[in-house]
Parts: C-alpha cells; sequence; structure tokens
C-alpha cells in the first residue's frame, strides 16, 4: 500500500505539531506522523516508541491512529496511557526506548491537541520536523510491516520516583496544588497520599474541556482559585500545572505568585550547593536578577534561546544541572533526566520549602526589587517577524548598543533591559522590558517602541499591571 500525506503547513511548528481538531489537525495526520516518524526510528536502528496522550476529548482517537502508523513500520509500541507527559518521557528514558511521541495540546484551549516528540532520547523539533512533513509528502517511509503493542501502567513507578528524591525535613507542609484538571490528575492523587504533610488538591479530575480555568499557570489570572484557597487554608505553598503538567507555577504562603525565573533562583542556590561552579541555563525572558543571583550562589548563568527542545539541547550540551524558562518549564538534570517535569520541579520546590527555617515569601521579599512589564504579545505576519529583529538587530549594532542576539534582541543600558524577539509558535513578537527603576522602565520601553516605530510598527499595550519583580 503506498503512502503520502501532506499536513497543513501551520500545524508543523517549531517545538511540536500542534492544530485545530477536525480542522488543521486529524485522525490522518496523526496516522502519519506515526508511519513518518517510525519510519525514522527503523532507519536510525530502533525498535521501539513509547506513546501516550493527554486528557483532551480527541486525544484516544489521535493516539489510536497514531500507534496504528507507527505499528505499521514493523516498530513494537509501549502505550503508557492516558497522563502527564514527563510521565511519557520517564517511560521512554525505563524502557530505553529509541522513540517517544506525547499526544497533547499542551496549554492551548480545548479544541487544539497535539505531538511532541523524542528520537534517541533527544528532542525533536525546528528542521526535524519540518524532514517529517517533507518526508511524509513525498511518501519517503519504510515498506510495511507488521508491528506490535503493549498497554503498561508506569504511574506507580514514576511515583515511587518522584518521592525518591523529596529531600524536606522534619518539617510537615500545608500544600494546596491546583492540578487545573491536567492530564496529572490520577497521578497527583496518589503522589500526595506518599509525601509528608497535609495535601489538599484542587480540580483533581482530568478533563479536557478544563471546566475550573485555562490549563496555563503563567498567566495571574488563571491562578486566582489556588490563591484564595492558599490564603484561606493558610498554606505554606501552592503548586499549578498546564494541561500536560510539563510546566509549574508556585504561590508562596501569602498568595504571592513565584514567576519562573524566581523559581529557578530558589532551585539554583540549592543544586549549587552540591554542583559548586555549575552552569545554570534561563530563557532570554528571564530577569537580569535571576543571571546575577546564579553567579552570587557560585554557578555560572547562562542566558539562552525561548523554547523548551532548545534548552533541552543546551542543558546536554554544557552538562547543565538545572534549567528554567519563565513559562515554567523546569529542567533537572540533577539526580533527574534532563527532561521538564512539574511534579518533579514541584517536588524538589517542597523538599527546599521544609528547609528554608522561613516562609516561602521571606525568600521572594528578600530578592532584588526592579519593575517589569509582563510579557507583551502583538500580532506580527510570519513573514515579517524575523525581518523585523533583522532591522531593529542592524540599527542597534550600529549604534553600538550593548546587545545580546542570542534569540531576538535584548539590550541592556543602565536602566535596566528590554527584549523583542519573533515567536517561534505564533505570528506574534514577544516584548518586555525590566527596569531598575519606574522611570527608567519608561525609558526602556520608549527605546523598544522607537525601534518598533522605525520598522513602521506600532506601539504594543504594554498594560496588564506590570508585575513588579
Amino acid at each position: 500500500m503506498s503512502f503520502s500525506h501532506s499536513f497543513d503547513p501551520t500545524s508543523l511548528r517549531e517545538y511540536d505539531i500542534r492544530g485545530i481538531v477536525g480542522k488543521t489537525l486529524t485522525t490522518d495526520d496523526a496516522f502519519a506522523i506515526g508511519r513518518t516518524f517510525g519510519s525514522l526510528v527503523v532507519r536510525n536502528g530502533g525498535k521501539t516508541v513509547t506513546v501516550g496522550y493527554d486528557g483532551r476529548l480527541s486525544s484516544p482517537d489521535l493516539e489510536a491512529a497514531l500507534v496504528r502508523g507507527v505499528t505499521a513500520c514493523g516498530l513494537h509500541v509501549v502505550r503508557v496511557g492516558c497522563g502527564p507527559t514527563p510521565m511519557l518521557y520517564f517511560a521512554s528514558v525505563i524502557r530505553k526506548a529509541d522513540g517517544a511521541i506525547m499526544v497533547t495540546g499542551s496549554h492551548n484551549p480545548p479544541d487544539y491537541n497535539g505531538f511532541k516528540m523524542m528520537l534517541a532520547g533527544k528532542p525533536f523539533f525546528g528542521k526535524d520536523i519540518q524532514e517529517l512533513g517533507r518526508l511524509s509528502a513525498a511518501g519517503d517511509v519504510t515498506p510495511e510491516a507488521k508491528g506490535t503493542s503493549e498497554t503498561i501502567d508506569i504511574s506507580d513507578d514514576y511515583i515511587t520516583r518522584l518521592v525518591k528524591d523529596y529531600d524536606g525535613s522534619e518539617k510537615t507542609l500545608k500544600v494546596v496544588w491546583d492540578n487545573g484538571h491536567s492530564a496529572a490528575g490520577d497521578v497527583l492523587e496518589k503522589l500526595v497520599k506518599k509525601l509528608p504533610g497535609e495535601h489538599i488538591v484542587l480540580n483533581p479530575g482530568i478533563d479536557g474541556t478544563f471546566p475550573a480555568h485555562h490549563p496555563d499557570p503563567t498567566v495571574a489570572k488563571n491562578l486566582e482559585q489556588l490563591i484564595a484557597e492558599v490564603r484561606a487554608k493558610k498554606a505554606d505553598i501552592g503548586i499549578a500545572f498546564d494541561g500536560d503538567a510539563d510546566r509549574v507555577g508556585v504561590v508562596d504562603d501569602k498568595g504571592e505568585i513565584l514567576w519562573g525565573d524566581q523559581i529557578l533562583v530558589l532551585l539554583a542556590r540549592d543544586v549549587l550547593k552540591n554542583h559548586p561552579g555549575a552552569t545554570i541555563i534561563a530563557d532570554v525572558k528571564a530577569s537580569q536578577i535571576l543571571f546575577d543571583e546564579v553567579g552570587v550562589a557560585g554557578g555560572e548563568p547562562l542566558m539562552w534561546r525561548t523554547g523548551h527542545s532548545l534548552i533541552k539541547a543546551k542543558m546536554a550540551e554544557t552538562k547543565s544541572p538545572l534549567a528554567g524558562e519563565m513559562s515554567g518549564h523546569i529542567f533537572f538534570a540533577d539526580k533527574w533526566y534532563g527532561f521538564d517535569d512539574a511534579l518533579y520541579a514541584a517536588i524538589r520546590v517542597l523538599g527546599i520549602v521544609a528547609r528554608l527555617g522561613t516562609p516561602l515569601s521571606a525568600f521572594r521579599e528578600a530578592l532584588p526589587k526592579t519593575t517589569s512589564t509582563p510579557e507583551v504579545r502583538f500580532d506580527c505576519d510570519d513573514t515579517r517577524k524575523f525581518s523585523v529583529i533583522e532591522e531593529v538587530a542592524g540599527r542597534l549594532r550600529a549604534e553600538g548598543a550593548d546587545v545580546s542576539e542570542i534569540d531576538g534582541v535584548r539590550v541592556n543600558t543602565q536602566d535596566g533591559w528590554w527584549l523583542l524577539r519573533a515567536s517561534n509558535t505564533q505570528a506574534v513578537l514577544v516584548a518586555r522590558a525590566e527596569g531598575k527603576s519606574e522611570a527608567g522602565l519608561e525609558r526602556l520601553k520608549a527605546a523598544l517602541v522607537s525601534q518598533l516605530k522605525a520598522s513602521c510598527l506600532s506601539e504594543p499595550d504594554f498594560s496588564g499591571n506590570s508585575s513588579g519583580h
């Protein structure tokens, strides 16, 4: 049987394949992904692929079609069922799988879904995804063969391994978890029973319609329920997940949000005790405070490009024990396996909080103060967004500005810094600024706006309450 399939070009993203179910993503696409990715595994000399799926309503059908595609390559598929993305990564490591595919829409709206992939233990992204699209359209796949599949429950092994790295003191914590109806629900309910302390779980049931709130812990509005419960119960900490539980959100005992870079400061100080001088990686959107604090704690701070696949690859290259992003992806290679896992990050945070001797809010309040804009995203055509960055970078170089071009442009001045980068996943530009004072922040915003105007773009809306931290 000959095979050839073309994907909707909008679904082939930088870090994964993602689309609107029934419109830009179908079960035919899922089969084609399995058939083409499976062929790459075979050509790589591989024999097994692990597959999992999240709690979205479309996920079981997409997973079944995907498995049909992979087994049609003659491979053995280990199906781990519905659960968090990091549990699928864990299964892949433990089973020494040659490939892994997770069916997940991550933190997108309920009508979206997608696929995250790993090949030979490494992230499959960027050019790999474009190549998969090309091979599928050309029908360039291995001859059809009869593969096999088995379904396993690895959740108990995963939970046991998570709990093994809890390193708290005698102090017991009161913890509020907001599962947000994410795919972690069943695992989380078992996990908290094995941890010391008192645990309250909000929105535990897996529900792909996300009735309580949107599952994105980087948006303050989505943490309102968690904040209210932490304050009402006088809890020590609150923890939230995104839809597939590879991103974490944290709220302190006063109900104040710790942003991704602040969580990373907390973790970095702890990790660097055992790994002095180690490289700690964060993305270009992170606060300068993080990079400074890593240095103070005896680490080597490294600013890198935004994107979980890019960060994972850089970690492997630099042998970094810890990395993180503003989006809440936290990656541990210290005791763990180098992938982003919100449940694991939560375990490590709880251990630290139990050993702190002071409330988590005291840690947050002791950090240097800056004032910053939120992450501002504004429309810019896919064909134009990268050329705008080139134009801005060219002008900044000509001015002799202090600029990093790792990912877009990040400009340092006496007032602080501002960032402009093109999104890899949407037709938008992303801007952020962090000043040492309100007046400094206004000057940084003005500098950013003047560069946009020089490229014939209008001023973005910086409102959304500047997140001072």
